[in-house]
């Protein structure tokens, strides 16, 4: 595990399954209709139990780019976020890197939102949404350090870890060379 604290916000990168940690809110990389099928939205459905996705189903559908909320169901983390990334074919690269951008920032907002402690994020749109995964790594940092600039000067001084969880270690390796360019920019 690497990790990297700017100001109040702690970064984290972990390999594993996202539906297994104990945080205050894992993201699921979403669908518009809220279904949990497959990836990492299967592991929420496996482990959180239906409660979940009766939740979603009251909440969708939702756009490209949004994210909403529910309670963690039977999962150790309080809520799940369920952000839409994506589905990189069906945009310009440009016009996905931007959705993708917006469903972290619209997770992230939860942060404030929800007064969390810890979040996790997959790699979302990496799976079948067929988003390059450099390139996923590369705009979900972005976003991530964007969020940090805009809030870092905010009142509070609580420590918000923000935890990048990749499930096998291709896409861990991805998102570490990606982390290690972020750090080596903040020296």
């Amino acid at each position: 595990m690497r990790k990297h604290q700017y100001g109040r916000f702690m970064i984290e990168l972990a390999k594993g399954d996202i539906s297994n940690l104990r945080v205050d809110a894992i993201v699921n990389a979403a669908n518009t209709q809220l279904v949990l099928g497959s990836g990492v939205a299967g592991a929420i459905r496996r482990n959180g139990g239906p409660k979940i996705q009766i939740e979603c189903n009251e909440l969708a559908p939702i756009n490209t780019g949004e994210a909403v909320v529910t309670s963690g169901g039977k999962l150790m983390a309080k809520y799940v976020i369920h952000a839409v990334g994506p589905i990189y074919h069906q945009y310009t690269p440009h016009k996905a890197e931007e959705l993708l951008k917006d469903a972290v920032l619209n997770s992230l907002n939860f942060i404030r939102l929800k007064k969390l402690n810890t979040i996790a994020l997959p790699a979302i749109s990496a799976g079948v949404y067929g988003f390059p995964a450099a390139k996923c790594a590369e705009v979900m940092f972005s976003a991530v350090f964007d969020y940090i600039e805009k809030y870092s000067d905010t009142s509070s001084n609580r420590l918000v870890k923000i935890i990048f969880c990749l499930y096998d270690q291709t896409m861990y390796n991805i998102f570490d060379e990606e982390f290690e360019i972020r750090i080596e920019k903040e020296l």
